[in-house]
């Protein structure tokens, strides 16, 4: 069935196109243009020049809705169901440090989810190679040293569908780990680390290709130890994850990371399962989580353990706290993420052969529509 998106004001990385008209065969974009004329469809979307972007893309979630991405195929499809309303069209599902045991058996359940759905991209595993003095909402007792035996076993569990892994490259083995995994396809990510800038301009050139939630479960900027998000600044290889929720990183920082890493900064949620839903008590692994006024805590700490943002709110903050412009806004909930994966050919744009997923936003920037692989959703 072919659909008709007309009367637009596109908006993606590759700029403002106002009157814009997009003809959508199955799931892909199959032409564009702008002005009055435009080819017949089956079906008409009147976009009655409001903005229309490509779906979002979210590298690092936990959950959403009241329930976590772990917690079993309806629990995860029901947190997705969250997302999807607020304009994530494709999601990378986070899993959180658990035993071994435990891990192996979520990624088979992300695989099979993948193999079902081609919105679920595959798996992010934020532990277990992570430095205890870093770890977060880690539990410690579940940390591990890489090995190449473990790796081996979260790729057969993952079955081709693990697609990023963060790492502290501090640890032991972690450049053999690092080397084994980006062989493997897997987009490796320094953080949870106590590492050093030298130390993770050496991870870059090794393999590592992200840093997992920039500024946070890692050493800061000092004017003597400029430290791992310099290093990613300075390295043209690198994405930069960034939680823009006006919680995690300053608004003024935000824009600082954003002048200093063009192109390169994803904004992604790190949401946890109280995304979408309301304040109270929840679980993130095996850890309890207070959250109050939209904060997620470790329960008895100040911990932030995950957040409660959606990548549209993080498109609104990003712009007026952060004064970000819409094009790089928007960018980095779309293109930078897709490139970060190797998905930029597919994904990321409204051009034609790319997915047919998008996001209608009135002109206060909030999510009216979204279409994913050309059905709505």
């Amino acid at each position: 069935m072919t659909t008709l998106f007309h009367s637009a004001r596109k908006l993606d990385a590759h700029g403002q196109v106002d009157d814009f008209w997009m003809l959508v065969d199955g799931d892909t974009i199959v032409s564009t243009g702008s002005g009055p004329e435009h080819p017949e469809a089956a079906a008409t979307v009147d976009v009655a020049g409001h903005w229309l972007a490509p779906g979002f893309i979210d590298l690092h979630g936990h959950g959403g809705g009241g329930f976590a991405y772990d917690g079993g195929p309806d629990a995860l499809a029901a947190a997705l169901a969250t997302h999807r309303s607020h304009g994530t069209t494709r999601s990378v599902i986070s899993l959180i440090t658990r035993p071994l045991d435990e891990l192996m058996a979520n990624l088979e359940v992300v695989a099979a989810a993948a193999s079902r759905d081609p919105l679920v991209l595959g798996s992010h595993l934020e532990g277990p190679f992570l430095a205890q003095g870093n770890r977060g909402a880690h539990g410690l007792e579940y940390l591990l040293e890489p090995s190449p035996a473990i790796i081996d076993r979260l790729l057969n569990a993952a079955r081709g569908t693990l697609r990023q892994l963060t790492i502290a490259p501090e640890l032991p083995q972690a450049f053999e780990a690092i080397d084994v995994l980006a062989e493997a396809g897997v987009a490796v990510a320094v953080g949870h680390t106590m590492v050093d800038e030298a130390l993770a301009r050496a991870a870059f050139d090794a393999g590592a290709r992200m840093l997992t939630h920039a500024f946070n479960a890692m050493p800061g900027i000092h004017h003597r130890a400029p430290g791992p998000v310099v290093a990613a600044f300075d390295d043209e290889r690198v994405t930069l994850e960034l939680i823009a929720d006006g919680m995690h990183v300053h608004p003024s920082v935000v824009r600082l990371a954003f002048s200093a890493a063009p192109g390169r900064i994803a904004l992604v949620t790190d949401a946890m399962a109280a995304a979408g839903s309301v304040d109270g008590d929840y679980t993130l692994g095996s850890r309890q989580v207070t959250v109050r006024e939209g904060l997620a805590t470790l329960r008895g700490t100040s911990t932030i353990a995950g957040s409660t943002l959606t990548q549209d709110a993080a498109l609104r903050i990003a712009m007026t706290e952060a004064r970000i412009s819409p094009l790089d806004a928007v960018t980095a909930l779309t293109l930078t993420p897709a490139r970060a994966l190797g998905l930029d050919h597919r994904h990321g744009l409204l051009g034609p052969g790319f997915a047919a997923d998008a996001v209608l936003l009135d002109h206060g920037w909030n999510v009216t529509g979204v279409w994913a692989a050309g059905a709505r959703v």
